[in-house]
């Protein structure tokens, strides 16, 4: 089977766009362009843990909530949750009722903070993981990577939580710090220009 599609407009996209009609957009408008907002990854890592085991069309659409419910992500913030925020979560129907997930992320927040200090911010720490020319291998053949399981082993020992090889891939893919479009998919070239311009911190 191809890594690629035809959509409807005619544009070639990433086969993975079949799945819903709404991963259009956000393949085209977000998926893979680099990431340099400290929120915004913290977002991403924190949505990629919470895909772990379900689909990601799932976490897409309740994307609008969960920004909701942790304050869009503001790590200094969902820092100082405490039970009764997790207690109040796990009756938040418009989010993964995930008890796992959601103290993950509250634990996530503060190893965030405490990153910001050691390292600057959170995109100077994963900017450094870049790998340096092409991933081995063809886009969308694999689900991990030498750089990932680097990432995944480092983050653990900082203690997060929710960060295997597989999550941190995914989260690679989507902010940015490879480009995983398929060959032949329209937006490669875009995301390939687009990193070249992204200043690194």
């Amino acid at each position: 089977m191809g890594t690629t599609t035809i959509s409807a407009d005619g544009k070639t996209r990433c086969k993975w766009c079949d799945a819903a009609p709404e991963f259009d957009a956000y393949h085209d408008r977000e998926w893979g362009f680099p990431v340099g907002d400290d929120r915004r990854l913290f977002e991403k890592i924190c949505l990629e843990g919470f895909q772990s085991g379900l689909s990601w069309r799932t976490i897409l659409a309740k994307r609008e909530n969960f920004r909701a419910a942790f304050y869009d992500f503001d790590f200094n913030r969902v820092a100082k949750f405490t039970t009764s925020d997790v207690e109040r979560l796990l009756q938040d129907s418009g989010i993964i009722r995930h008890r796992g997930k959601i103290e993950a992320v509250i634990n996530n927040a503060n190893r965030a903070c405490e990153m910001v200090v050691a390292e600057g911010s959170l995109t100077a720490y994963f900017w450094r993981f870049e790998p340096q020319g092409q991933p081995v291998g063809r886009p969308q053949t694999a689900s991990m990577s030498d750089t990932s399981v680097a990432i995944s082993k480092d983050l653990k020992k900082r203690g997060w939580k929710f960060v295997g090889p597989t999550t941190v891939y995914a989260f690679m893919q989507a902010m940015g710090l490879i480009n995983d479009h398929a060959e032949g998919c329209f937006m490669r070239p875009v995301i390939d220009a687009a990193r070249r311009e992204f200043e690194r911190p």
